[in-house]
């Protein structure tokens, strides 16, 4: 079914976003990241307390190439 649209004001989009008016079948955003995190980094809470005396995260990364996204469409 057609969609009728008025005005459509757009401020900001993320690189890995999808925008659509209209009809549409299938949307699918595709996006890979790697994320490196030390003890304490993704809590979330009204009252926290973190004791890391000593902490370390290993960022090495002895492969050439993780795995590809190019396909996955």
């Amino acid at each position: 079914m057609p969609a009728i649209v008025g005005i459509a004001q757009v401020n900001a989009i993320g690189t890995s976003s999808v925008f659509n008016i209209g009809d549409v079948y299938k949307i699918m955003p595709i996006a890979s990241v790697k994320t490196f995190a030390g003890a304490g980094s993704f809590n979330t809470g009204d009252v926290l307390e973190v004791h890391n005396n000593y902490s370390s995260t290993n960022t090495f990364d002895q492969d050439v190439a993780d795995q590809s996204i190019l396909f996955n469409s």
